[in-house]
């Protein structure tokens, strides 16, 4: 009876319905067993470093004591927060890392597509790989050594910049005297070590462009430059609107490694343009010992780096809901 009614139903409405059940969750969750094992240690990583550790966020209410643990510890509300606004320094030190990440955002996808775009137009596949090799070398130096190779370019006394200077005459340059210059510096040291990782997966999605369309473009006559601006980059638009989106859930969090080494943690002179959060949490546990600063700062920086990624996500749903995350 109920079959022949689903048919009147059917009929009458002129709805397809698919006469095989969904499958449940746990058929599903069964037949895709092979991907779930393969998703489990990224799945593992998320829950010991992220979701385990949040309980700890309450520090930052508190005025934490060692002896009576984080919940033992004497609630003050928002009292930490009230002293890092009085203090001037949350302002410097949002502005600082906001303004740097989004200048790494901009000047490096920006560059990650021309280099790309370019070995994509190389013809020897000798040439292609050696130069894939040479820029994506620079990102496995660790940030020690980058900061120890800027600081032989950049001594004053026997820096290899000055030493140059100083044999056409020139004055010597007092770069960790001069806190204005840091943030090109920061800016063409992070090029240099990112730009060779980051135009991989740029490049990766040109090689999967369709060759009949590109070989279709040759034929009615196109240039190398038309056929870049007509197929190419309109084919990496959902590529860089995703790593965008996934950069500007970033853009709260500092490169700690890069900023520590090239500036040092001694150097105030240089923190007006170069502090970032990470550098102030860490001078914050090491030299004052204070969890309560610290906490709270960091659960600043991840709550404005939320609302700034559900921001950004709802602006391209509304204007290409194909590019947004979710």
């Amino acid at each position: 009876m109920k079959t022949a009614i689903r048919e009147v139903v059917n009929a009458n409405s002129n709805v397809a319905v698919p006469s095989i059940r969904k499958k449940t969750l746990w058929k599903q969750i069964v037949n895709s067993r092979t991907l779930l094992f393969m998703c489990l240690p990224a799945i593992a990583y998320f829950i010991v470093f992220c979701y385990i550790p949040m309980p700890g966020a309450y520090i930052a209410f508190t005025n934490f004591n060692y002896q009576a643990g984080i919940f033992g510890s004497q609630f003050v509300g928002f009292k930490n927060f009230e002293f890092l606004i009085q203090s001037g320094k949350l302002w410097m030190l949002t502005r600082n890392t906001i303004l740097y990440n989004f200048a790494f955002i901009i000047f490096g996808n920006a560059i990650q597509v021309l280099v790309a775009v370019l070995l994509s137009e190389v013809s020897s596949r000798k040439f292609k790989k050696l130069s894939q090799s040479a820029m994506f070398l620079p990102y496995f130096i660790s940030a020690v050594m980058v900061g120890l190779i800027a600081f032989n370019i950049l001594n004053y006394d026997y820096g290899f910049l000055n030493t140059v200077m100083k044999l056409f005459g020139a004055d010597p340059v007092k770069a960790y005297s001069t806190p204005e210059v840091w943030p090109f510096i920061i800016l063409i040291v992070h090029l240099w070590q990112n730009t060779g990782y980051g135009s991989v997966v740029y490049f990766a999605t040109i090689c999967g462009i369709d060759q009949s369309i590109v070989e279709a473009a040759q034929i009615d006559g196109t240039n190398t430059l038309q056929r870049i601006r007509y197929i190419t980059l309109p084919s990496l638009k959902s590529t860089v609107v995703i790593l965008f989106l996934f950069a500007l859930g970033g853009i709260m969090k500092g490169n700690f490694g890069l900023f520590y080494n090239l500036v040092g943690s001694s150097n105030s002179n240089l923190f007006p343009y170069t502090d970032i959060i990470e550098t102030f949490v860490y001078r914050a546990l090491m030299n004052q010992f204070n969890f309560s600063y610290s906490a709270a700062v960091g659960l600043y920086q991840s709550i404005f780096g939320f609302i700034i990624v559900i921001i950004s996500n709802w602006l391209v749903r509304k204007f290409d809901s194909e590019s947004s995350l979710f």
